[in-house]
């Protein structure tokens, strides 16, 4: 996917930056935009040696070749150990973190102290920002408060309320828009993505989601998802819970409970929607179906139980057991449709 050409807006405006850059840079915007993307090839821009006249890296010099590869000297990127795993975590092994921890906030120490080995900028990108802990942030807070000489802080968030005011305080901010739909579905069949409208509408309009999910073969699960949601009050949470269990261990890690926990809260959304006579947002081929169903929930229990779901979506990272987990949510979203009014 061409990330600079669907947010060529953004891109204008870290160009028109690039002649008084600050210490520290924030883009913001919903997940799935492909702000992570966009933050590389603005870093990248600036390291390459030869830059092409839109800005954009060159692709060819030396800075970008070991930029490709993973090893600039003058680049360092901080995130989970989770988004750098690329193979199943072996049974008994310890999981890899979700959290940016105070130890690679540590690991800076030398490459902020060092200086340029290419005479220029030195970038650190943070991706997600607010994936860092309390100490690591008051880290990252003590560096920002004093900011050594050329040097960038690249630091994006999808939740920037999760980060630090003080540390917000610090950075200049870039919103980063959400693609007009048009452009988006534009940039996903350009990249071989099918039914592109459909993707796009479950990730929210966030184009860079909607690769991702059509890519990891997600329809399957979100398939059974859907089928048992649609069977409303007739549904079987045994059932339910236990497919969804199977393709959760069928998935081999790629398919994650929260997952499951948010389609469901997309789903909740939809009927809400529905039931104040809007269009559904997420579900689109849906929505003769969710209407219906939406007439069959009183208003009070639809909120109620959406709120539950916000709190079940803290408690999916760290389930008890999972078929438990499961069991009792879709209980709870069939005694949605109970014909107790109490």
């Amino acid at each position: 996917m061409k990330i600079l050409e669907i947010h060529s807006d953004a891109w204008a405006s870290l160009q028109s930056r690039r002649e008084r850059l600050p210490h520290a840079l924030l883009l913001i915007g919903q997940k799935g935009l492909g702000k992570f993307a966009l933050a590389r090839e603005f870093a990248a821009s600036l390291l390459c040696e030869s830059r092409s006249i839109d800005g954009t890296a060159c692709g060819h010099c030396l800075a970008c070749n070991w930029f490709a590869q993973g090893n600039h000297p003058d680049f360092r990127l901080l995130q989970p150990e989770a988004l750098a795993a690329t193979s199943e975590v072996e049974e008994g092994k310890k999981k890899p973190s979700q959290q940016i921890t105070i130890d690679q906030i540590r690991s800076l120490d030398e490459f902020l102290g060092v200086g340029s080995h290419r005479g220029g900028l030195s970038i650190v990108l943070i991706n997600p920002a607010e994936a860092m802990n309390r100490n690591a942030a008051n880290s990252i807070l003590k560096i920002l408060e004093e900011p050594p000489p050329n040097i960038l802080f690249l630091l994006v968030s999808g939740e920037p309320s999760g980060l630090l005011p003080t540390i917000r305080s610090r950075c200049q901010t870039l919103a980063v828009a959400t693609p007009p739909q048009p452009v988006s579905v534009a940039a996903l069949k350009a990249s071989g993505i099918a039914d592109a409208e459909r993707w796009l509408a479950l990730s929210g309009g966030s184009p860079r989601f909607a690769e991702e999910m059509a890519a990891a073969g997600q329809g399957s699960w979100l398939d059974i998802l859907i089928a048992r949601l649609q069977e409303g009050r007739n549904v079987s949470p045994l059932q339910m819970a236990g497919d969804l269990e199977k393709a959760i261990k069928d998935s081999k890690g790629n398919l994650q409970l929260k997952q499951v926990v948010e389609a469901m809260q997309k789903w909740l959304v939809d009927l809400n929607l529905s039931k104040h006579g809007l269009t559904a947002r997420y579900f689109l081929g849906q929505q003769a179906k969710i209407g219906m169903l939406a007439d069959m929930i009183p208003s009070v229990r639809l909120i109620t139980f959406y709120r539950n779901m916000n709190l079940r979506r803290q408690e999916a990272e760290q389930p008890l057991n999972a078929r438990l987990f499961l069991e009792s949510i879709f209980l709870d979203y069939r005694a949605l449709f109970s014909a107790d009014r109490g």
